[in-house]
């Protein structure tokens, strides 16, 4: 069985060592563009910031280790220029002599990743992207002479070149044409970034574009000039087909190569993996596109087991991602809010500020969570996540859960392991779930900050039952009527007639005013994450369409 492997790293590795383990007669070739076969190619923003401080650390493997344990032939700088369907053959050009040759096979597997998304700017030729090692190796040289640089692109790599840019003591900024970083959060969960962001001296430019690139500075189409000795396009990136495209094999709705849930292309014979194709969304069955290592990894061994004719199913995806900006953690799962609504989804949106860990012990941080939840069927379609420690951990939870399928109510039920230095008796994770609960079960009315406006003005009045020492330095909702949670019950006759909004800082207190006043015959809502959820929403100045 002869098999060749065109693209390495992720994918392509993860199936040739794969498929080496599950049979030792196979004869599996690797054809590797670029001078590196397997890398941490996560880890390359971390090295440009000197965060890695040995380039070596980076490279995991090489032809010859690959060779030593796996008895594979691979082979850096060779490009594969086609491939001859009929005849079972690619053609491959040796980069370092020139030469071609015809190689054979009987299983192909494509691994040819993504390249970054290069717009038709004036300049861009002056931009760099952060890829591969041969970047890396561009962008380090360039750094190292550079005082101002603009990061153009406000994404997961966007943002992790800005913070190490910022190591190396550069003056940087960051344009995003969106007005947040970090699309796959929602606007109120991007403010404390922003707000991190800005903290270090990054000037991000939010709502801009860059109409060009000049020598020495960046043009935005507000009119805006920003100094720029380094420029960096982290816009996003893009399937690599091209291959796969002259090759004539389907290509999907979103632009990535066409798999079957056997990860086989229209071709039999040829099968694709990692960024290059595109996997199904595990929220609503669509096609999407979501280069993430993890994913890749598990579609190479998941295409080895199939070309060894084991029985294996290539699963959907949730997108799960983390990111590390400035000492903050930034998660995701599944959907957010606006893109369920901009889909026409129903959404119920529960916002929590808990604690890290128990905060009797030294060092807890609070978290800002987000769980969407179908109203109807209680199922779990995303959550978010930001804070300084303890948010990998919740949003895996909430991963597994809704790859489980478990409902959000069911969250309360999660067996979760609890020591002062690492959790509370009542995980996040729970307290999300029994708040699913109660609204699921009507104990709780709840309502959105990017709807607390409308409903002022339909006549709901807001009562506020934190402390007068919270509301201080204008700290408080306009129009608000002040009653702290220990006096209601003895002030109840002060709140007007009518709809009731009450808020306290995060939610908890909220929550038992609203039990009070429900049981005294109001019509009461609990605004959803409290004042903190409110006043990031409304500095994000964006409302959920």
């Amino acid at each position: 069985m002869r098999v060749i492997v065109i693209g390495g790293v992720a994918g392509g590795m993860s199936a040739a060592t794969r498929l080496r383990r599950l049979s030792e007669n196979a004869e599996i070739t690797v054809l590797e563009r670029s001078g590196h076969v397997s890398y941490a190619n996560c880890g390359l923003p971390y090295h440009v910031g000197g965060v890695i401080e040995k380039r070596s650390d980076l490279l995991l493997q090489t032809p010859q280790t690959l060779h030593d344990r796996f008895a594979l032939d691979v082979r850096v700088h060779h490009e594969v220029l086609s491939i001859d369907r009929a005849r079972h053959v690619v053609t491959v050009r040796n980069l370092d002599t020139g030469a071609d040759l015809e190689l054979p096979y009987d299983h192909l597997l494509l691994s040819t990743g993504a390249r970054a998304i290069r717009p038709p700017i004036p300049g861009i030729e002056r931009a760099l992207s952060l890829r591969d090692v041969e970047d890396t190796d561009a962008l380090v040289a360039a750094a190292a002479t550079a005082r101002d640089a603009v990061v153009v692109g406000g994404g997961f790599i966007g943002v992790e070149v800005a913070e190490n840019l910022v190591h190396l003591g550069l003056n940087v900024a960051v344009v995003e044409a969106t007005d947040q970083v970090m699309a796959p959060i929602d606007p109120e969960m991007a403010t404390p970034v922003h707000d991190r962001m800005r903290a270090h001296g990054i000037d991000l430019r939010l709502g801009s574009a860059v109409a060009a690139i000049g020598p020495h500075d960046v043009t935005l189409t507000t009119g805006d000039t920003l100094s720029a000795d380094l420029v960096v396009a982290a816009i996003g990136v893009r399937p690599e087909t091209t291959l796969a495209e002259q090759a004539g094999l389907a290509i999907g709705e979103r632009g990535g190569i066409l798999v079957d849930d056997q990860l086989r292309t229209s071709d039999p014979a040829i099968l694709a993996v990692g960024d290059a194709v595109e996997k199904t969304d595990a929220v609503d069955g669509t096609a999407a596109l979501i280069p993430l290592a993890n994913t890749a990894n598990l579609q190479g061994r998941r295409a080895a087991d199939v070309i060894a004719g084991q029985a294996a199913r290539n699963r959907p995806v949730l997108g799960t991602a983390i990111v590390g900006v400035l000492g903050l953690q930034i998660a995701s799962t599944g959907w957010s809010e606006k893109r369920l609504r901009a889909a026409g989804r129903d959404v119920r949106a529960i916002h929590t500020h808990p604690a890290s860990h128990a905060t009797y012990y030294p060092g807890a941080d609070t978290i800002a969570l987000k769980l969407l939840v179908d109203p109807h069927t209680d199922e779990i379609i995303g959550a978010q996540g930001v804070g300084e420690s303890g948010v990998d951990k919740r949003i895996d939870v909430i991963a597994t859960a809704m790859a489980g399928r478990l409902p959000a109510s069911a969250l309360a039920d999660l067996e979760l392991a609890y020591a002062p230095a690492f959790s509370s008796a009542k995980d996040p994770v729970n307290m999300l779930g029994h708040i699913a609960q109660n609204l699921r079960t009507g104990t709780s009315r709840s309502i959105q900050w990017h709807e607390v406006a409308d409903a002022v003005a339909a006549g709901a009045v807001i009562v506020d039952v934190r402390e007068a020492s919270e509301r201080s330095g204008g700290r408080s909702i306009e129009g608000s009527v002040h009653i702290p949670v220990n006096e209601l019950r003895d002030r109840l006759g002060e709140i007007p007639d009518g709809p009731v909004i009450v808020h306290c800082a995060v939610g908890v207190r909220g929550h038992t005013a609203a039990r009070i006043l429900t049981q005294h015959g109001r019509d009461v809502r609990n605004l959803d994450g409290g004042y903190r959820t409110w006043n990031a929403g409304i500095r994000a100045h964006v409302t959920p369409a």
